[in-house]
């Protein structure tokens, strides 16, 4: 069996694989529906949490308001989302997926989401546990880097983009 110090670098670099190969999966579902990864972010944010309003789907995206109001305007023009009224609040709107986008997404990732599940049943309970803190653990410290670089890259006055 490897020492330690080569085991976590083992358990690393398949992360980084993993994180990689989801990469490759994305891209591959952006392209399929003819949208950039901004916009996959927001219908995948609305698959899982259904309608939101636009600030709400701009902080979970952690997009600016007016980059916010593109992605919906653009995501609309395709097909996938609509704007409808709010129930509650009838000033208020909601964005929403289609029926149509619903569909494409579940044709997607539903076979990825089944291998998943089918992956993840192979393992005992102790197992299933670790690997839920491991992962809830790794999404924090993946959101806690976001906002540290954000934040750098603010402080020095944002970067040229390319």
């Amino acid at each position: 069996m490897a020492d330690r110090e080569t085991l976590i670098a083992e358990v690393a670099r398949a992360v980084a694989l993993f994180q990689s190969a989801t990469d490759l999966v994305d891209e591959a579902a952006a392209q399929c529906l003819g949208i950039n990864r901004t916009d996959l972010r927001c219908l995948g944010l609305l698959h899982a949490h259904g309608p939101m309003n636009a600030g709400r789907l701009g902080a979970a995206a952690g997009l600016s308001p007016a980059a916010t109001t593109a992605a919906i305007d653009r995501l609309e023009r395709a097909g996938h989302t609509r704007r409808v009224r709010s129930a509650e609040d009838r000033r208020g709107v909601l964005v929403e997926l289609t029926h149509e986008a619903s569909a494409r997404l579940e044709e997607i990732y539903g076979p990825v989401g089944c291998t998943g599940m089918e992956l993840l049943a192979r393992y005992s309970d102790a197992e299933l546990h670790l690997l839920h803190t491991f992962l809830a653990d790794g999404y924090h410290l993946q959101v806690d880097q976001a906002a540290r670089i954000r934040a750098a890259d603010a402080v020095a006055g944002g970067s040229p983009r390319s």
